[in-house]
């Protein structure tokens, strides 16, 4: 029976006081043999609790099962390789099988371990990024980006609708401008919106991707392929944020009902993770980045331009086509270039206006054949898809001298010429002379009445003016249309009937 470490040291201490086997034996209660034993245990260096190991039936093929074990890289099963054993002749059990693999694994493992050396940033150095999936809205599929500054832990997280390259840079713009600066490196692995190929192991970097490092002041780095550990912040930034704002069981949250909704998730969340102690750095990562904004180099003003979005050319008619639909622009864009982006359930219209760019028009995504035309983008012409009114356009001398009489000159043209009046020109001539000898206001006061009156006889309009010469200004003007009828009513009738007068 194995004696205990403290049962040991008193048999050791008793060997060391009488330099004698059997009195130690009998100072310690125990066989003489056992003194001498541990003795000689000790004075060689070995461990006296280790248990030596008796010989098994697969010793004479452990050479077999090792290399069974290398050749699959430690993932054959103990199962596979006692079979192989098997028909080599072995007639041990599963369970010796069993420990021998278990053991070989060890081994193999042991002697194939990846080491880590510590990662220690400095600040102003590294902000990493990283992409994982956001909750549904409406059916649709949501991304998260998620970005942190490594040596202050300052952590950003923005939701977007894919992980294209417009709205990759359009939240690399984001998370450097919520920063306050810019690093030395950006950090992230290998998308092909960062890496187009690798070529003997060397990344070949996306044209855009230099672009935008060269815009920021950055340089774009990548990972090693199937490394995930050496940019393990923003992983972990992926799966603390997919905890928080994806709605399931665990978290309890409700689902989103718009993207805006969960935007204001996504700032609430930064807001919260970056205002408390971070467990590594014993300090508040908000706090650590007002250090860190000291070793950030400036942004630029403009975003870079792919963060707009997509450039498309405004058409003659102020619209430009995004997808299969038309969107309106404010007038004065005609022939310019701008950027387009989908932010939310919104499209954005981005143009250089002055010395910078500036939103120019927000429209609300539409579906083909539903353009998007705003009113507001229009001002000089009239809202809806009715008929237009007619624009007066003189030419002849009696025309211009008609038309300029004034508004109710305006309004009797149009309206004779919409009532079908015969005679227009003849009728014109006469106002003119009418207005040469009693003034143009009085004329063109008796125009605008008739107009609103439906009335264009010949002898209307000098009706008119005699009637405003005797009783002066006019009261409502009654123009008769299908709501109102000449027509006498038979209510007299029906009192009649109703008292028996007249009944037979």
């Amino acid at each position: 029976m194995t004696k205990s470490g403290r049962e040991i040291m008193e048999i050791l201490e008793a060997y060391d006081l009488t330099h004698c086997a059997y009195s130690a034996a009998q100072l310690a209660g125990c066989d003489a043999k056992t003194v001498a034993r541990y003795a000689a245990l000790r004075d060689v260096g070995a461990d006296p609790l280790e248990v030596a190991r008796r010989p098994r039936s697969v010793d004479g093929f452990l050479a077999k099962v090792e290399e069974l074990v290398d050749r699959s890289r430690g993932r054959i099963r103990a199962g596979v390789v006692h079979r192989r054993l098997a028909a080599m002749g072995y007639q041990g059990s599963e369970r010796t099988t069993r420990r021998a693999v278990a053991e070989a694994k060890a081994a193999w493992r042991a002697g194939h371990r990846r080491t880590y050396r510590p990662w220690v940033p400095g600040p102003g150095m590294w902000l990493q990024w990283d992409w994982g999936e956001g909750p549904r809205i409406g059916g649709r599929r949501t991304q998260l980006f998620c970005a942190w500054l490594a040596w202050s832990r300052f952590r950003v997280v923005a939701p977007a609708w894919d992980q294209g390259l417009g709205s990759l840079t359009a939240c690399l713009d984001q998370a450097l401008r919520a920063a306050g600066g810019a690093p030395a490196y950006l950090l992230t692995d290998n998308p092909k919106t960062v890496t187009v190929e690798h070529v003997a192991g060397i990344p070949v970097r996306h044209p855009d991707m230099v672009a935008l490092g060269r815009h920021y002041g950055c340089t774009v780095e990548t990972c090693e392929p199937s490394d995930p550990e050496s940019k393990g912040g923003a992983e972990a930034t992926v799966k603390i944020a997919k905890a928080d704002l994806v709605p399931a069981a665990v978290n309890l949250r409700a689902e989103y009902s718009s993207f805006g909704e969960l935007e204001a998730a996504c700032a609430a969340w930064c807001e919260q993770v970056n205002t408390r102690v971070h467990r590594e750095t014993r300090a508040l990562p908000a706090d650590r980045l007002a250090a860190e904004r000291e070793h950030l180099h400036p942004l630029p003003a403009e975003p870079y331009v792919a963060a707009l979005g997509e450039e498309r050319l405004v058409n003659d008619d102020q619209t430009i086509r995004f997808g299969p639909v038309r969107y309106s622009t404010p007038p004065g864009h005609a022939g310019e270039r701008v950027w387009c982006r989908v932010h939310g359930e919104e499209l954005v219209v981005v143009a250089r206006a002055g010395v910078g760019l500036a939103e120019i028009a927000r429209h609300a995504l539409s579906t083909p054949g539903n353009p998007r035309i705003a009113d507001e983008h229009y001002p000089r012409h009239p809202g809806g898809n009715g008929p237009r009114p007619p624009r007066l356009r003189p030419r002849t001398a009696g025309e211009i001298a008609f038309l300029a009489l004034g508004d109710g000159a305006h309004r009797w043209l149009t309206e004779a010429a919409a009532a079908g009046a015969q005679r227009i020109r003849a009728k014109m001539a006469r106002a003119v002379e009418l207005a040469a000898v009693i003034g143009a206001d009085r004329v063109d006061q008796a125009l605008g009445l008739a107009a609103i009156a439906g009335r264009f006889a010949d002898g209307d309009v000098p009706a008119i003016l005699d009637h405003l010469a005797v009783h002066g200004a006019t009261g409502s003007v009654v123009a008769a249309d299908e709501a109102h009828s000449a027509q006498p009513g038979t209510a007299g009738w029906a009192a009649l009937g109703g008292n028996g007068v007249g009944a037979p």
